[in-house]
């Protein structure tokens, strides 16, 4: 099966989600980790995970420090704020919703147009 590009606009709300699930994570640790929960359906490009990294960062919704990862190499650490947490709890809702109103109008028989 072919993987699929991560939908615009969710980036963010699965990374925030993994690092909150997960603790301090660098990038690459990040990546597998959202690839891994989509059951390998999801392929990451990392030219957009660092980005959307960096604009979570510059957002205040998340914080990174130099560590060194399970093999030695050093790397960035990126770890959740509370600002993060806020943001996760609104996005997590509104993406909620949007799923719901989707699934009324893919749900067969029952839209009431």
């Amino acid at each position: 099966m072919k993987k699929a590009d991560v939908w615009q606009g969710t980036l963010a709300l699965m990374a925030l989600k993994t690092i909150e699930t997960l603790g301090p994570l660098h990038g690459y640790g990040i990546a597998r980790r959202i690839e891994q929960t989509s059951g390998d359906l999801l392929a990451l490009n990392y030219g957009t995970l660092y980005p959307a990294l960096l604009k979570l960062e510059q957002e205040g919704s998340i914080e990174s420090e130099w560590g060194l990862s399970e093999n030695n190499r050093k790397a960035k650490f990126y770890k959740l704020t509370r600002a993060g947490r806020k943001q996760l709890e609104k996005e997590a809702s509104d993406w909620a919703q949007t799923t719901e109103i989707l699934a009324r109008f893919l749900a067969p028989g029952e839209n009431p147009l």
